[in-house]
């Protein structure tokens, strides 16, 4: 069963963080099920647990990671809140902060040759970048170390990766997008290329499993209705590319998590079909609801499925330690793994502290009777 757990969120812990995290994505039984979220964005959270008062967005990641040590088996990188700058890009683009999110104002251009011009200018810049493996290593190994030095035994989901499409069409805007893949393509490709290709030269410069065993590969491309761009697209211009990035962590023994907003029920298979291990980000309003994705698909890991607003944001401790236990049973989750519970859009701050709170106690509430001398035969 390997070492006594060192860093416990529940008395009754027997695995230690690390291998609670190890044993779910590799489909094997847990004493617990393991429990994965980020904490950065609700000040409520953070003091409930740091004891800490906390007006506002005042606080830091040691705060952030102090939480996560009590509460998380696996967390995403805590980021700071980011204050409430209104800030302009080196393209012109104006964003505005609001301490635990940012959206885009305005950019230069409303046509598709602005749009045209700014993707060109941004694949060149991805072109002319150096790149030196070594020293690439050598930062990576220490911001993850450094990371690691804050949160504790809490093993880390690094969300640094992805093939480009989400960066292709965000600042742009869907619509002008469209218009611009309608009349160059190429443009649209040769960026999302050449971000791949980049991309997976650092991954093989960085991937390091003793580091962290998973990474999470995010590209947004679904709303609450199915995915926003059409099957060819997905299959000329995503898949392929997805593919590649995901055999260059195999290479190095990584689990791959991919995340998506929105409901992308319908390309799941071809998403395992490029060899994804896992899924995040489970909204059930949208039509993803985790028991279901996961009796269906047995043979992926499942992340983040506890209704983050009709649940978290209005409904009682009560009822979120309800649905927790549903889920822990009716997948099998301690016998079988492969599932986190965690929320279905981050700790944000509409959600009640009472009810994270109610979510991560639930965890320790049903315990695995073979592997827990505490559990309940």
């Amino acid at each position: 069963m390997g070492r006594t757990a060192r860093e416990k969120i529940f008395e009754s812990d027997v695995l230690s963080k690390r291998e609670r995290v190890e044993r779910t994505l590799n489909h094997q039984p847990v004493d617990r099920v393991a429990l994965h979220d980020q904490v950065s964005y609700n000040p409520g959270v953070i003091a409930a647990y740091t004891g800490r008062r906390v007006d506002g967005f005042d606080y830091g990641i040691e705060n952030i990671c102090a939480v996560i040590r009590k509460t998380l088996d696996a967390c995403f990188p805590p980021r700071a809140p980011v204050g409430t700058d209104r800030v302009v890009t080196e393209d012109g683009f104006v964003r505005q902060n609001d301490n635990w999110t940012t959206w885009r104002v305005s950019r230069p251009f409303d046509d598709v040759p602005g749009a045209r011009e700014c993707l060109l200018r941004r694949t060149a810049r991805l072109r002319r970048a150096t790149f030196d493996a070594g020293q690439a290593r050598q930062g990576y190994h220490a911001a993850m170390t450094r990371l690691q030095g804050l949160v504790g035994e809490t093993v880390i989901v690094d969300t640094s990766s992805a093939v480009g499409l989400c960066s292709s069409y965000d600042d742009i805007g869907l619509e002008l997008y469209s218009y611009l893949y309608a009349d160059h393509p190429d443009v649209v490709a040769e960026y999302i290329e050449t971000y791949t290709t980049n991309e997976i030269q650092r991954v093989h410069a960085i991937a390091d499993p003793e580091l962290s065993p998973v990474i999470l590969v995010a590209d947004d491309f679904a709303s609450k209705r199915g995915p926003i761009f059409s099957p060819t697209f997905l299959s000329r211009e995503h898949f392929p590319r997805l593919k590649r990035l995901v055999a260059a962590w195999h290479d190095h023994g990584m689990t791959v998590i991919y995340h998506s907003d929105g409901n992308w029920k319908q390309v799941i298979p071809d998403l395992i079909a490029c060899g994804v291990d896992g899924f995040y980000c489970l909204e059930p309003g949208n039509g993803m609801e985790i028991v279901e994705l996961k009796n269906t698909w047995p043979d992926v890991v499942w992340m983040g499925g506890v209704d983050g607003v009709d649940l978290m944001e209005r409904g009682t401790p009560e009822a979120v330690r309800r649905e927790v236990h549903r889920h822990i049973r009716e997948t099998d989750a301690l016998r079988a793994g492969g599932m986190f519970v965690g929320s279905s859009s981050e700790i944000n701050p509409p959600m009640k502290p009472e009810n994270f709170r109610a979510m991560v106690d639930a965890v320790g509430e049903v315990l695995n009777p073979d592997l827990s001398p505490k559990a309940t035969r």
